[in-house]
């Protein structure tokens, strides 16, 4: 592993942010402002925490924590798609909720692999 970038869960989660920015910025101007910026902001908080600790990769604890932040982000962006789905009754956001729930996973299982297999 060269790069942050060859991370999958990185990949998802920086495709999912772009995603979600197109979307919320189509909302109308309350949801747009309120619930958007904040999606906006905890799916990008997930690639920017993975890129966090790839960068404190040396130091396993360290990147673990950051994995975990990133997973922790993951379930508010998550939360929020679900009530954005919900509220808006728009399919859409439920596709991204379970786009975000598969990513989730994926986090989830990467930490597991650093904590078991990651050598400084």
């Amino acid at each position: 592993m060269k790069s942050y970038k060859d991370l999958d869960i990185y990949n998802i989660a920086f495709d999912l942010s772009l995603r979600i920015r197109e979307l919320t910025l189509k909302l109308e101007s309350y949801d747009k402002y309120e619930v958007g910026g904040q999606i906006r902001r905890s799916s990008q908080s997930i690639k920017d925490t993975i890129v966090e600790g790839y960068g404190r990769k040396r130091y396993k604890a360290d990147f673990i924590k950051f994995l975990v932040y990133s997973y922790a982000s993951h379930l508010e962006a998550k939360s929020q798609a679900e009530f954005l789905h919900i509220a808006l009754k728009d399919q859409t956001w439920k596709t991204i909720a379970d786009e975000l729930d598969a990513l989730g996973i994926k986090i989830h299982n990467f930490i597991i692999y650093v904590e078991n297999n990651w050598r400084t």
